[in-house]
């Protein structure tokens, strides 16, 4: 592919120079069409039996993209109170909202009290939640939730996002799962749903479908379950301008129906269906804007110091991702192949945080860079801005969204200073 920012018409018409020079860089810049044709695709990918797309916030919550999932049918998950609020906020009734916390305690409280459905990743954490129900002196029949269970699979581009499997902190064990039905009957706890989540970031769809069937097979060990939730994790090409391809969504629909019929035959009562996508549904419709400041050699490399620093995009320094760059001058893009192409030579692109773990793409094959140039960072819509950091007290960016109509909305301000000052 030589230019996804071309191919997708991401701008739609715009001059990125002129967004940039309006709003300032670094500049996380969101596709309303892209957003919604992503969160589209999720919300069908079960179509035989009840189902729903539960979006994970933590991908991106911000709130006028939250409302874009609730326009289009998807409920979400929340992993904190913070994130209850901001749906909250957006719009979203609490029977639309899933809580599956890890490691908490004052805010099992605020959902127990708010009516939301909740997850329980431990035992103790099952055990607390009845504890809390008794202190609240809830009835009975309102002391409904559900629990995770790690299926034992585990999938992702990094171990620190496979969040199944044996060497995670996640879930509840399929040998523990005695125990859980022993401490819901000593707290007159409901056990409605089971979870699961295997990682994020599969390209793949074997590994998913064999978590499915998985906890499908687990399942079959709890009665009149009214919802079962597979996770999610569906990735997105990363390596685009390579020519990646994208997850294999009819593939994979295609071949999990025939698992979901099994069970169905030997449930009896089919439940709710759910999945957790949350990369899938933003990560293509969102770029970064940032400008080129100085390029320079050390030792024989070009280094391009940029102002998307790692407090912007953490991703590349956490977990070594891949995000594609393009390159911007004089509002248009710099081709890689074609007619008019600039050649190609090996460039370090960084920010402007001091650490050297500051990369944002290492040993890359990129056109000439020069000081002013825009780099756009590809697919940074998921655990881009939700991600973001004052590190260096540098405040963090601004977010825009363009609209359907090629209009532009800013949906979340830049910080300032003063902001930071605020807190002491």
């Amino acid at each position: 592919m030589n230019s996804y920012i071309n191919q997708s018409n991401f701008f739609e018409g715009r001059n990125p120079e002129q967004i940039a020079s309006e709003y300032g860089t670094p500049l996380y810049v969101y596709n309303e069409r892209i957003l919604r044709d992503r969160m589209e695709k999720v919300a069908k990918v079960i179509t035989k039996y009840p189902y729903t797309a539960n979006y994970s916030v933590k991908a991106n919550s911000n709130i006028h993209i939250l409302r874009l999932a609730m326009q289009e049918g998807i409920n979400c998950d929340a992993m904190s109170v913070g994130e209850i609020q901001m749906l909250l906020r957006a719009g979203f009734p609490t029977d639309r909202i899933f809580f599956v916390p890890n490691n908490v305690s004052d805010e099992l409280v605020f959902a127990v009290k708010h009516g939301i459905m909740t997850s329980l990743d431990s035992l103790a954490q099952l055990e607390l939640y009845g504890q809390i129900c008794c202190d609240l002196e809830l009835p009975n029949e309102k002391r409904k939730c559900a629990v995770r269970i790690n299926p034992g699979v585990g999938a992702g581009h990094c171990e620190k996002v496979i969040t199944g499997g044996k060497k995670t902190k996640f879930g509840i064990a399929e040998e523990d799962i005695p125990n859980i039905f022993e401490i819901a009957k000593n707290y007159s706890l409901k056990i409605v749903g089971i979870n699961q989540h295997i990682g994020s970031l599969f390209m793949d769809p074997q590994p998913y479908l064999d978590a499915v069937t998985n906890l499908l097979r687990i399942a079959l060990g709890f009665e009149k379950l009214e919802f079962i939730d597979f996770g999610g994790g569906y990735g997105v090409p990363y390596h685009k301008l390579d020519d990646e391809k994208d997850f294999p969504m009819e593939e994979f629909k295609s071949r999990l129906e025939p698992i979901l019929d099994d069970f169905a035959s030997k449930y009896g009562k089919v439940p709710l269906f759910k999945s957790e996508p949350g990369r899938y549904c933003v990560a293509e419709g969102g770029v970064i804007l940032g400008r080129v400041q100085a390029v320079k050699q050390n030792s024989g490399k070009t280094f391009v110091g940029t102002d998307v620093g790692m407090n912007v995009l953490v991703r590349p320094s956490m977990y070594g991702s891949w995000h594609d760059i393009e390159i911007i001058r004089n509002g248009n893009v710099v081709l890689r192949e074609g007619e008019h192409a600039e050649p190609l030579f090996e460039q370090t692109v960084t920010g402007n945080i001091c650490e050297s773990g500051d990369i944002l793409a290492k040993d890359r094959m990129l056109p000439k860079t020069v000081r002013g140039d825009i780099v756009c960072v590809l697919d940074a819509g998921a655990y881009g801005w939700s991600m973001c950091s004052t590190y260096n007290s540098r405040p963090r960016p601004a977010e825009i969204l363009i609209c359907k109509d090629s209009s532009i909305k800013l949906i979340r301000r830049r910080e300032t200073i003063d902001d930071l000052m605020k807190l002491f």
